[in-house]
């Protein structure tokens, strides 16, 4: 065989292997490169947190606790003394700024038991100061039902700093009327769950979509076998479990270690009316549109003329008010777009004429009343 066949036999066959590495290397680092463990993606029915709440009182406070006005901190002194068999005066109307009456607020995780520790948090109800260098007394945390499920009790540890001087003037970084008391509570009464009562174990989709309940029952199928997994709509999926308890928690496991790839939802554009925020998801598009947007103003000011009709005293002092009103419009700007402009360049050019959060939450809720909006309008 002549050399330069061979040499080009060689060749091809170098670039074959080559590109069978690159297959095996980076086809499935692409293939799965928009996929999200199937955990991240659902929630397991049965397996839920609970909230828990309690009222109680934080004591050990440097003057910085409740003032005379709260009177259902009194009420509360009086009733815990009266728990370790001090009798007050009836009536009485106990005072103490050592003391701030506080809600207690915790979350359950599923599954926990007896003489596991969870954290609080603590916040004041009346006008205390600062919550720094407090203890909550014993206070049990009760769920919805009533029933007492953890007693939560300890030092609050305050992230914020609160200082006044003799004048008046204060100066506060972050909130000192809230804190947490880390492991501040330890539960007292399971909450049971019926993850292992039924046949099937229910994955709750924790952002509905039809293509992605599809790409679940497709995964787990693939992986675990045909017909383990159906889909009930856009929001949940069944899958066949195994009943021995072990057997199931080792399944689950196995399921939310899948990867998924999640449906391509909708694009949004999500308005905080409070902040002014704008958040743009990728994708999103305007259709044709001309946007014409000014501003009206309207300027009332109060004045208070002095006059004295005699300058020697004779006269007296007459003081008349004086309003001015003045109505000022800014020139209108019109804006016009091409079709499927990301809404991303609008925002930008809205920006760029000096407008404020509120023109640009009117312009883009008003490009969505007129239908030019591919995607959806979410204000919060």
């Amino acid at each position: 065989m002549k050399p330069h066949l061979i040499n080009r036999i060689a060749r091809r066959a170098v670039l074959r292997l080559v590109l069978a590495l690159a297959v095996c290397l980076f086809g499935p680092l692409a293939a799965s490169a928009d996929a999200a463990p199937l955990g991240s993606l659902v929630n397991i029915e049965g397996m839920r947190e609970n909230q828990l709440v309690g009222y109680g009182l934080v004591v050990g406070l440097n003057g910085t606790g409740d003032g005379q006005q709260i009177k259902y901190t009194g009420q509360s002194i009086v009733n815990t003394l009266k728990q370790f068999g001090v009798k007050m005066p009836e009536n009485v109307n106990l005072r103490s700024k050592n003391v701030a009456a506080v809600m207690v607020s915790a979350t359950f995780p599923p599954g926990y038991a007896r003489g596991q520790k969870i954290d609080v948090t603590v916040s004041s109800m009346g006008d205390a100061k600062s919550l720094r260098g407090g203890m909550l007394m014993l206070t049990p945390l009760k769920g919805v039902d009533g029933r007492v499920y953890a007693l939560a009790q300890g030092n609050v540890v305050i992230p914020g700093i609160h200082a006044q001087g003799n004048s008046g003037s204060s100066i506060t970084i972050n909130s000192t009327s809230a804190g947490r008391i880390p492991n501040g509570a330890t539960i007292e009464n399971e909450i049971g769950t019926d993850f292992a009562d039924k046949p099937t174990v229910r994955l709750s989709l924790k952002r509905p979509s039809f293509q992605t309940a599809t790409n679940i029952v497709n995964t787990i199928n693939r992986s675990l076998g045909a017909e383990t997994a159906t889909a009930q709509g856009q929001t949940s999926v069944e899958v066949a479990a195994p009943a021995d308890p072990t057997q199931r928690v080792a399944f689950v496991a196995k399921l939310d270690a899948l990867d998924v790839t999640a449906g391509q939802g909708l694009p949004r554009a999500v308005i905080n009316s409070r902040t002014g925020t704008v958040v743009i998801s990728d994708g999103m598009t305007v259709k044709p549109v001309a946007v014409s947007h000014g501003s009206l103003k309207v300027v009332i000011s109060e004045s208070t003329e002095v006059s004295q009709p005699n300058a020697f005293g004779k006269g007296r002092t007459v003081t008349s008010p004086a309003t001015s009103v003045k109505v000022e419009q800014d020139r209108a700007h019109m804006f016009k777009w091409p079709a499927n402009v990301k809404l991303q360049t609008i925002v930008d050019t809205v920006n760029a004429m000096g407008a404020t959060p509120d023109d640009l939450m009117a312009i883009l809720q008003a490009i969505d009343e007129a239908g030019a909006l591919n995607g959806e309008l979410v204000v919060i």
